[in-house]
């Protein structure tokens, strides 16, 4: 009976300890697989749209705030970045839910429309629709939405914007003069601009849109909130909330949160607008301090030292200690990334001369590629002087556009030009035969205009 009892208990711990050993391995086996599931990938695919504050490319070089961000995000956690660019925000939140990408880095609204397709993460961000007014005197100034009444209001037909402005006229009682414009006519920025302009009197915008264009348009008051707060933040689906809480912890930390104060001081604070004036005084029979320079680098591309100083005195007023909100230096304006690309160190283009040398080595490059669309070389000029300004890129998609259309695309003025200005229309920077998306083609339209301008002047008054 001993030898039974002894037998009985001997099994049972044999099948005690062997079930404890399978409720081990069951436990390690869930853990190896919930390790698994939170192993961040190797390569980090991102979708996001083009907008001046997500993604573009300027000067041939991707830049915005959530590229710059992501960026720093993929490189911290030794992964490779792989970007997708959608046509909208529909279509970005498709690709999620779809499985195509991990992350959309992209402000997306915080609302119940995309709760079970997005799950915010990294930074909350809060905006306002605000008012877009010439900069007054604090008694002129409009402060609150009541006095709004009797007022006309510009704003893109059948936008959010316009929406607000309906809503709130109904809770005022009427009277907002309310003036909607086509899209395919005019959008945002280009009303921004009107009212900078004195063309337009108020226009309505997110705070965040307003903010960069202030930095362009620093005559304009951008204070005025019309609307509640809109909170926004990049999102990644449901079904990885270890993602959410991978980019939650990172942003937490302290070198992001430096970057991130960086990229906003670039992007939202840093004046993108023409450097301070400055005046030549053409009767002392001299443009600049480096006439000699411009007189030696013109003569390798054939061009008169007289139009490429112009150019000099677009890019920094002969400001040879310049660095733009884009990280461009010196007379020329040179990115450090097209040094690199001539074989120089970064550091080179703060010396003058190999400022403005390396400025003609582009020129010339740019003139080769664009003589397979324009033939005629004074006319090429223009297209060259714009794509030092905008980069190849854009100018090429403004080409193409242009014939797309119906343009004349070997000739500039009016017709090229104008076609530019169409890249920061979502209608156009979304059409297939525009390929780098989204750019603000105002800055470049000008800055041909105030080359050509000086140009003029110079071939009048300075000595060939």
């Amino acid at each position: 009976m001993r030898k039974l009892n002894f037998i009985m208990l001997c099994v049972i711990a044999i099948m005690a300890v062997a079930q404890s050993c399978r409720g081990r391995s069951g436990s390690s086996s869930e853990q190896s697989d919930s390790l698994e599931v939170r192993a961040l990938p190797d390569t980090l695919r991102v979708g996001t749209l083009y907008s001046p504050t997500s993604y573009f490319m300027f000067r041939d070089t991707e830049m915005g705030y959530d590229y710059d961000l992501v960026s720093r995000l993929a490189a911290d956690k030794g992964m490779v970045l792989k970007l997708e660019i959608a046509p909208s925000l529909g279509a970005v939140i498709e690709m999620l839910d779809s499985g195509k990408i991990d992350l959309i880095a992209y402000e997306v609204p915080v609302t119940a429309q995309y709760r079970g397709h997005v799950l915010p993460c990294g930074v909350e961000n809060i905006t306002h629709q605000v008012l877009v007014q010439p900069k007054k005197s604090a008694d002129e100034k409009i402060t609150d939405v009541t006095q709004l009444v009797g007022k006309e209001v510009y704003v893109e037909e059948n936008s959010k914007y316009h929406q607000r402005l309906m809503n709130l006229d109904n809770e005022l009682g009427g009277g907002i003069v309310i003036k909607p414009i086509d899209r395919d006519t005019l959008i945002a920025e280009d009303l921004i601009a009107m009212v900078s302009d004195g063309e337009i009197p108020l226009t309505v915008v997110d705070s965040d849109i307003a903010r960069i264009n202030k930095t362009y348009y620093p005559d304009i008051d951008v204070s005025t909130e019309i609307s509640f707060p809109q909170r926004a933040a990049w999102g990644v689906s449901p079904s990885k909330p270890w993602l959410a809480d991978s980019i939650n912890a990172w942003s937490a930390q302290e070198a992001p949160r430096r970057e991130r104060a960086s990229l906003l001081r670039r992007y939202y604070e840093l004046s993108k607008n023409e450097p301070t004036l400055f005046t030549i005084n053409f009767a002392r029979g001299k443009m600049s301090p480096f006439d000699a320079l411009f007189r030696r680098y013109a003569r390798s591309i054939g061009w008169d030292w007289r139009l490429l100083a112009s150019q000099g005195y677009a890019e920094s007023r002969f400001d040879s200690t310049r660095v733009s909100w884009a990280g461009a230096r010196g007379v020329m304006q040179i990115m450090p990334a097209t040094a690199r690309a001539q074989g120089l160190p970064a550091d080179s283009i703060t010396h003058n001369a190999s400022n403005i040398a390396t400025a003609v080595k582009v020129i010339a490059s740019l003139d080769r590629s664009l003589s397979r669309y324009v033939s005629d070389r004074e006319e090429r000029k223009k297209f060259v002087i714009a794509a030092y300004n905008s980069g190849l890129a854009h100018v090429v998609d403004a080409i193409r556009l242009a014939g797309q259309l119906g343009v004349d695309s070997t000739k500039w003025d009016g017709c090229v030009a104008q076609t530019l200005l169409l890249k920061s229309n979502p209608e156009y920077y979304n059409n297939p035969v525009v390929r780098h998306g989204y750019f603000r083609g105002r800055q470049t339209t000008e800055y041909v205009k105030t080359v050509y301008l000086c140009y003029d002047k110079a071939k009048k008054q300075i000595p060939r």
